[in-house]
Protein backbone atom coordinates (compact mmCIF):
# COMPACT_ATOMS: atom_id res chain seq x y z
CA UNK A 1 0.00 0.00 0.00
CA UNK A 2 1.87 3.01 -0.77
CA UNK A 3 2.62 5.82 1.75
CA UNK A 4 -0.09 8.39 2.07
CA UNK A 5 1.87 11.63 2.86
CA UNK A 6 4.36 10.59 0.24
CA UNK A 7 3.06 12.94 -2.73
CA UNK A 8 2.17 12.24 -6.41
CA UNK A 9 5.60 12.56 -8.83
CA UNK A 10 3.61 15.02 -11.17
CA UNK A 11 5.57 16.96 -13.41
CA UNK A 12 6.05 20.09 -11.27
CA UNK A 13 7.16 18.14 -8.25
CA UNK A 14 9.72 16.11 -10.69
CA UNK A 15 10.81 19.69 -12.21
CA UNK A 16 11.91 21.09 -9.15
CA UNK A 17 13.21 18.08 -7.51
CA UNK A 18 15.24 17.37 -10.58
CA UNK A 19 16.61 21.13 -10.04
CA UNK A 20 17.79 20.80 -6.48
CA UNK A 21 19.19 17.71 -7.65
CA UNK A 22 21.20 19.08 -9.93
CA UNK A 23 22.49 21.53 -7.16
CA UNK A 24 22.87 19.57 -4.03
CA UNK A 25 24.54 16.32 -6.16
CA UNK A 26 27.82 18.84 -7.01
CA UNK A 27 28.03 20.30 -3.47
CA UNK A 28 28.12 16.65 -2.20
CA UNK A 29 30.69 15.85 -4.46
CA UNK A 30 32.49 18.49 -2.94
CA UNK A 31 31.77 18.19 0.64
CA UNK A 32 29.87 15.03 0.99
CA UNK A 33 27.73 14.55 4.75
CA UNK A 34 28.11 18.07 4.85
CA UNK A 35 25.45 20.55 5.93
CA UNK A 36 22.82 22.64 3.69
CA UNK A 37 20.39 25.15 4.85
CA UNK A 38 17.43 26.36 2.83
CA UNK A 39 16.37 30.12 3.32
CA UNK A 40 12.53 29.41 4.10
CA UNK A 41 9.98 32.02 4.08
CA UNK A 42 7.05 30.08 3.97
CA UNK A 43 6.14 31.09 0.33
CA UNK A 44 5.72 28.82 -2.25
CA UNK A 45 8.99 29.16 -3.68
CA UNK A 46 10.55 28.19 -0.48
CA UNK A 47 8.54 25.97 0.71
CA UNK A 48 8.75 23.65 -2.48
CA UNK A 49 12.62 24.35 -2.28
CA UNK A 50 13.29 22.98 1.46
CA UNK A 51 10.24 20.13 0.61
CA UNK A 52 12.67 19.30 -2.31
CA UNK A 53 15.50 19.43 -0.65
CA UNK A 54 14.02 17.54 2.11
CA UNK A 55 13.84 14.58 -0.47
CA UNK A 56 16.64 15.08 -2.49
CA UNK A 57 19.54 15.53 -0.03
CA UNK A 58 19.54 12.07 1.66
CA UNK A 59 20.11 10.60 -1.74
CA UNK A 60 22.81 12.40 -2.42
CA UNK A 61 24.85 11.99 1.04
CA UNK A 62 23.78 15.49 2.26
CA UNK A 63 21.84 16.38 5.64
CA UNK A 64 19.59 19.46 4.78
CA UNK A 65 18.34 21.81 7.61
CA UNK A 66 16.11 25.26 6.90
CA UNK A 67 16.95 28.93 8.37
CA UNK A 68 13.78 31.07 8.83
CA UNK A 69 14.31 34.88 9.27
CA UNK A 70 11.55 36.61 10.90
CA UNK A 71 11.66 40.41 9.93
CA UNK A 72 9.03 41.56 12.53
CA UNK A 73 7.80 43.77 9.86
CA UNK A 74 4.01 42.24 10.09
CA UNK A 75 1.81 41.82 12.51
CA UNK A 76 2.11 37.79 13.67
CA UNK A 77 5.22 37.72 12.14
CA UNK A 78 6.48 35.37 14.85
CA UNK A 79 3.53 32.75 13.99
CA UNK A 80 4.36 32.53 10.23
CA UNK A 81 8.20 31.80 11.63
CA UNK A 82 6.62 29.37 13.13
CA UNK A 83 4.44 27.62 10.95
CA UNK A 84 6.85 27.99 8.86
CA UNK A 85 9.29 25.99 10.84
CA UNK A 86 7.02 23.10 11.88
CA UNK A 87 6.59 22.93 8.23
CA UNK A 88 10.34 22.53 7.84
CA UNK A 89 10.04 20.02 10.41
CA UNK A 90 7.66 18.06 9.03
CA UNK A 91 9.41 17.86 5.85
CA UNK A 92 12.29 15.89 7.23
CA UNK A 93 14.48 19.23 7.59
CA UNK A 94 17.16 19.26 10.78
CA UNK A 95 18.29 21.65 12.07
CA UNK A 96 15.01 24.12 12.14
CA UNK A 97 16.73 27.65 13.14
CA UNK A 98 14.35 30.52 13.65
CA UNK A 99 16.09 34.11 14.17
CA UNK A 100 14.41 37.46 14.46
CA UNK A 101 16.25 40.60 12.72
CA UNK A 102 15.56 44.27 13.58
CA UNK A 103 15.10 45.89 10.14
CA UNK A 104 16.96 49.57 10.54
CA UNK A 105 16.64 51.38 7.44
CA UNK A 106 19.51 53.51 8.19
CA UNK A 107 19.31 55.69 4.10
CA UNK A 108 18.33 52.40 2.72
CA UNK A 109 14.81 51.92 1.05
CA UNK A 110 12.70 49.20 3.16
CA UNK A 111 13.50 46.17 0.62
CA UNK A 112 17.00 47.02 0.63
CA UNK A 113 17.03 47.18 4.19
CA UNK A 114 15.38 44.01 5.40
CA UNK A 115 17.47 42.22 2.61
CA UNK A 116 20.21 43.33 4.40
CA UNK A 117 19.58 42.35 7.33
CA UNK A 118 17.80 39.02 5.90
CA UNK A 119 21.29 38.05 4.60
CA UNK A 120 23.37 38.65 7.73
CA UNK A 121 21.37 37.11 9.97
CA UNK A 122 22.17 33.74 7.65
CA UNK A 123 25.42 34.55 6.77
CA UNK A 124 25.54 34.62 10.25
CA UNK A 125 23.36 31.30 11.11
CA UNK A 126 25.04 29.30 8.16
CA UNK A 127 28.97 30.25 10.14
CA UNK A 128 27.06 28.83 13.36
CA UNK A 129 25.88 25.47 12.04
CA UNK A 130 28.82 24.86 9.67
CA UNK A 131 26.80 24.48 6.40
CA UNK A 132 28.25 24.38 3.26
CA UNK A 133 25.78 26.20 1.32
CA UNK A 134 22.33 27.93 1.71
CA UNK A 135 19.61 27.77 -1.00
CA UNK A 136 17.84 30.37 -1.49
CA UNK A 137 14.17 30.29 -3.68
CA UNK A 138 14.80 32.63 -6.46
CA UNK A 139 12.85 31.34 -9.41
CA UNK A 140 12.88 32.08 -13.35
CA UNK A 141 10.05 35.15 -12.42
CA UNK A 142 12.13 37.15 -10.08
CA UNK A 143 15.31 36.77 -12.21
CA UNK A 144 13.22 38.49 -15.28
CA UNK A 145 11.97 41.13 -13.07
CA UNK A 146 15.18 41.48 -11.52
CA UNK A 147 16.65 42.41 -15.23
CA UNK A 148 13.58 44.65 -15.58
CA UNK A 149 14.25 46.55 -12.67
CA UNK A 150 18.28 46.88 -13.54
CA UNK A 151 17.12 48.04 -16.99
CA UNK A 152 14.97 50.91 -16.00
CA UNK A 153 17.42 52.08 -13.69
CA UNK A 154 20.24 52.01 -15.69
CA UNK A 155 22.39 50.10 -14.10
CA UNK A 156 24.59 48.71 -16.31
CA UNK A 157 25.50 44.90 -16.97
CA UNK A 158 26.26 44.25 -13.23
CA UNK A 159 22.27 44.55 -12.67
CA UNK A 160 21.14 43.39 -16.11
CA UNK A 161 22.77 39.80 -15.69
CA UNK A 162 20.49 39.35 -12.58
CA UNK A 163 21.17 37.25 -10.00
CA UNK A 164 24.24 34.25 -10.22
CA UNK A 165 23.28 30.68 -9.34
CA UNK A 166 26.50 30.43 -7.21
CA UNK A 167 27.29 33.21 -5.11
CA UNK A 168 29.56 32.44 -2.72
CA UNK A 169 28.06 30.40 -0.55
CA UNK A 170 24.67 30.74 -1.84
CA UNK A 171 22.88 28.70 -4.23
CA UNK A 172 20.01 29.38 -6.31
CA UNK A 173 18.55 26.00 -7.81
CA UNK A 174 15.46 27.49 -8.86
CA UNK A 175 16.27 30.15 -11.43
CA UNK A 176 15.11 27.38 -14.56
CA UNK A 177 11.85 26.95 -12.86
CA UNK A 178 8.88 29.39 -13.30
CA UNK A 179 6.81 30.45 -10.45
CA UNK A 180 3.60 28.74 -11.11
CA UNK A 181 5.41 25.11 -11.13
CA UNK A 182 6.19 26.16 -7.34
CA UNK A 183 2.92 26.90 -6.32
CA UNK A 184 1.43 23.89 -8.29
CA UNK A 185 4.42 21.71 -6.56
CA UNK A 186 2.67 23.18 -2.89
CA UNK A 187 -0.64 22.02 -4.16
CA UNK A 188 0.28 18.35 -5.65
CA UNK A 189 2.28 18.28 -2.06
CA UNK A 190 -0.47 18.94 0.11
CA UNK A 191 1.72 22.32 1.45
CA UNK A 192 -0.02 25.08 2.25
CA UNK A 193 2.11 28.02 0.90
CA UNK A 194 1.95 31.61 2.83
CA UNK A 195 1.07 34.40 0.73
CA UNK A 196 3.07 37.38 2.04
CA UNK A 197 0.46 40.69 1.67
CA UNK A 198 4.10 42.32 0.82
CA UNK A 199 3.98 40.28 -2.62
CA UNK A 200 0.92 41.71 -3.87
CA UNK A 201 1.63 45.58 -2.05
CA UNK A 202 2.03 47.97 -5.35
CA UNK A 203 4.13 50.49 -3.30
CA UNK A 204 7.03 47.94 -4.29
CA UNK A 205 8.68 48.45 -7.63
CA UNK A 206 8.98 44.58 -8.09
CA UNK A 207 5.32 44.06 -7.22
CA UNK A 208 4.57 46.55 -10.08
CA UNK A 209 7.05 45.09 -12.33
CA UNK A 210 5.19 41.55 -11.92
CA UNK A 211 1.57 42.27 -11.92
CA UNK A 212 1.75 45.65 -14.27
CA UNK A 213 4.62 45.40 -16.66
CA UNK A 214 5.62 42.25 -17.21
CA UNK A 215 1.37 41.09 -18.13
CA UNK A 216 1.56 43.74 -20.09
CA UNK A 217 4.86 42.89 -22.03
CA UNK A 218 3.78 39.33 -22.94
CA UNK A 219 0.33 40.98 -23.74
CA UNK A 220 1.47 42.90 -26.37
CA UNK A 221 4.77 41.14 -27.51
CA UNK A 222 3.74 37.47 -27.10
CA UNK A 223 4.45 35.08 -24.40
CA UNK A 224 7.99 33.83 -23.30
CA UNK A 225 9.11 37.32 -22.00
CA UNK A 226 10.14 35.97 -18.35
CA UNK A 227 12.05 32.94 -20.29
CA UNK A 228 13.89 35.59 -22.69
CA UNK A 229 14.38 38.09 -20.26
CA UNK A 230 16.43 35.18 -18.00
CA UNK A 231 18.40 34.16 -20.89
CA UNK A 232 19.53 37.64 -21.63
CA UNK A 233 20.75 37.46 -18.33
CA UNK A 234 22.82 34.50 -18.36
CA UNK A 235 24.32 35.46 -21.91
CA UNK A 236 25.36 38.93 -20.17
CA UNK A 237 26.77 37.47 -16.95
CA UNK A 238 28.84 35.02 -19.49
CA UNK A 239 29.95 37.85 -21.73
CA UNK A 240 30.47 39.75 -17.18
CA UNK A 241 32.74 37.17 -16.01
CA UNK A 242 35.07 36.65 -19.40
CA UNK A 243 35.75 40.57 -19.20
CA UNK A 244 36.44 40.17 -15.39
CA UNK A 245 38.71 37.42 -15.82
CA UNK A 246 40.56 38.95 -19.30
CA UNK A 247 41.00 41.97 -16.48
CA UNK A 248 42.21 40.25 -13.81
CA UNK A 249 44.83 38.43 -16.58
CA UNK A 250 46.72 42.30 -16.91
CA UNK A 251 45.63 44.57 -14.07
CA UNK A 252 48.51 43.98 -12.01
CA UNK A 253 50.82 44.20 -14.55
CA UNK A 254 49.60 47.80 -15.25
CA UNK A 255 49.33 49.21 -11.60
CA UNK A 256 52.48 50.25 -9.36
CA UNK A 257 52.30 51.80 -5.86
CA UNK A 258 51.78 55.28 -5.54
CA UNK A 259 51.57 57.83 -2.05
CA UNK A 260 48.25 56.86 -0.20
CA UNK A 261 47.07 55.11 -3.38
CA UNK A 262 48.15 53.47 -6.72
CA UNK A 263 49.35 54.43 -10.06
CA UNK A 264 47.68 52.80 -13.70
CA UNK A 265 49.73 52.70 -16.88
CA UNK A 266 47.73 55.83 -19.39
CA UNK A 267 49.00 53.83 -22.13
CA UNK A 268 47.98 50.48 -20.85
CA UNK A 269 44.56 51.65 -20.33
CA UNK A 270 44.58 53.35 -23.32
CA UNK A 271 45.39 50.63 -25.63
CA UNK A 272 42.38 48.76 -24.31
CA UNK A 273 38.85 49.15 -25.80
CA UNK A 274 36.67 51.07 -23.48
CA UNK A 275 34.71 47.89 -22.03
CA UNK A 276 38.02 46.22 -20.52
CA UNK A 277 39.30 50.22 -19.67
CA UNK A 278 36.51 50.90 -17.73
CA UNK A 279 35.85 47.83 -16.36
CA UNK A 280 39.52 48.14 -15.35
CA UNK A 281 39.07 51.57 -13.48
CA UNK A 282 36.11 50.68 -11.70
CA UNK A 283 38.02 47.26 -10.50
CA UNK A 284 40.71 49.61 -9.37
CA UNK A 285 38.71 51.82 -6.99
CA UNK A 286 36.48 49.02 -6.05
CA UNK A 287 39.30 46.81 -4.54
CA UNK A 288 41.35 49.52 -3.67
CA UNK A 289 38.94 52.14 -1.87
CA UNK A 290 36.05 50.23 -1.20
CA UNK A 291 33.92 52.53 -3.57
CA UNK A 292 31.85 51.73 -6.29
CA UNK A 293 31.80 54.10 -9.16
CA UNK A 294 28.45 55.45 -11.38
CA UNK A 295 28.85 55.16 -14.79
CA UNK A 296 29.12 58.80 -15.15
CA UNK A 297 32.22 58.71 -12.54
CA UNK A 298 33.97 55.86 -14.44
CA UNK A 299 34.05 57.87 -18.07
CA UNK A 300 35.07 61.19 -15.92
CA UNK A 301 38.32 59.26 -15.06
CA UNK A 302 38.95 57.36 -18.18
CA UNK A 303 38.37 61.14 -19.92
CA UNK A 304 41.71 61.34 -18.46
CA UNK A 305 43.15 58.81 -20.62
CA UNK A 306 41.50 59.59 -23.95
CA UNK A 307 40.68 63.48 -23.63
CA UNK A 308 43.97 64.81 -21.70
CA UNK A 309 44.56 68.54 -22.55
CA UNK A 310 46.07 69.30 -18.63
CA UNK A 311 42.76 68.97 -16.36
CA UNK A 312 43.18 68.80 -12.90
CA UNK A 313 42.07 66.20 -10.52
CA UNK A 314 38.46 64.48 -10.03
CA UNK A 315 37.58 64.15 -6.54
CA UNK A 316 35.11 61.47 -6.00
CA UNK A 317 33.58 59.73 -3.14
CA UNK A 318 36.45 58.59 -1.07
CA UNK A 319 39.18 58.88 -3.30
CA UNK A 320 41.06 61.68 -5.85
CA UNK A 321 41.79 60.97 -9.11
CA UNK A 322 44.27 62.64 -11.16
CA UNK A 323 47.13 62.36 -14.13
CA UNK A 324 50.91 62.65 -13.29
CA UNK A 325 53.63 61.09 -15.38
CA UNK A 326 51.94 58.94 -17.52
CA UNK A 327 49.94 57.35 -15.07
CA UNK A 328 46.49 57.67 -13.71
CA UNK A 329 47.45 58.36 -9.81
CA UNK A 330 44.39 57.24 -7.78
CA UNK A 331 44.90 58.19 -4.03
CA UNK A 332 42.25 57.78 -0.80
CA UNK A 333 40.89 61.05 0.64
Amino acid sequence: MPDARRPRLTPPIADVRRAIRETLASLAAEDAGSLVLVALSGGADSLALAAAAGFEAPRVGLRAGALIVDHGLQPGSDAIAERAAEQARSLGLDPVVVTRVSVVTDGEGPEAAARSARYGALDEAATELGATAVLLGHTLDDQAETVLLGLARGSGSGSLHGMAAVSGRYRRPLLQIRRAQTRAFCVDSGLEAWADPQNSDPSYARVRVRERVLPVLEQELGPGIAEALARTAAQLREDDDALDRMVDEFIEEICEPAEAGIAVSVAALGANPPALRQRAIRHVVSSEFGVTLTRAQTIAVARLVTEWHGQGPLDLPGVRVSRAHGTIVFTAV
